[in-house]
């Protein structure tokens, strides 16, 4: 597998643009993590992040060698009529990539909270799991969310995710105990979403992803 194709400089969609974290992205990182109403939804602590804590996050989640993390960027037209990564509003990520066993888990923040409820999140969550089952040839994503966050559940469940459990009362948080939600979404989920525009895969597709997860579980190996 190629080195974009595993891990491409940049994923296009309609109103986003994924592109690698770079280092300046940083400062972005402390100013939303560093914001109580973000951290709030992404963390099990009820505090802020330190400045230190943001810092080490970055390093690890979005640019070192154990995540595939892009950043999210709201799609402006250039000059020349060709579509360019504006603002940046958030952050996304796959992390315990498994090659073996063909899985992952997937991580969002939208960090600029004016753009919240626009649908971003959604679209850059689409287009990672495009990556994710028509590139990489994964089985499997799964992630976790607060009880309380009630939008992300909205818009997982737009992208096929389905509640497989849930650890109950697992978060103190306003005054009462919330659960913590898990869901995942399969290959054969993503293909009846539309993505593929098929809702069975081919003799050759299938060995075409078997591959896909052979060369990626190979590449995790190397690292």
């Amino acid at each position: 597998m190629a080195g974009g194709a595993w891990f491409p400089d940049r994923i296009d969609g309609e109103r986003v643009i994924l592109r690698r974290h770079v280092a300046a992205n940083l400062a972005s990182f402390r100013r939303w993590y560093a914001d109580p109403e973000v951290a709030r939804l992404a963390r099990y602590q009820d505090a802020a992040m330190r400045e230190d804590e943001i810092d080490r996050f970055f390093q690890v989640r979005a640019i070192g060698p154990d995540s595939l993390a892009m950043a999210i960027h709201v799609r402006v037209p250039d000059a020349d009529g060709s579509a360019a990564g504006g603002r940046l509003i958030g952050t996304c990520a796959f992390s315990q990539l498994d090659g073996d066993n063909g899985s992952a888990l997937y991580h969002i923040t939208i960090g600029e909270k004016d753009t919240w409820g626009n649908g971003f999140g959604t679209e850059a969550t689409k287009l990672m799991l495009d990556h994710a089952f028509g590139r990489l040839g994964l089985h499997r994503v799964a992630l976790s969310v607060f009880e309380f966050n009630v939008r992300a559940i909205r818009a997982y469940t737009a992208c096929g995710f389905a509640i497989e459990g849930r650890a109950r009362e697992a978060l103190w948080r306003d005054g009462r105990w919330w659960d913590e939600i898990s869901m995942s979404i399969l290959a054969s989920d993503w293909r009846r979403t539309g993505s593929t525009g098929s809702s069975q895969a081919s003799p050759r597709t299938i060995a075409q992803r078997s591959q896909r997860r052979a060369d990626l579980a190979e590449r995790l190996a190397r690292r």
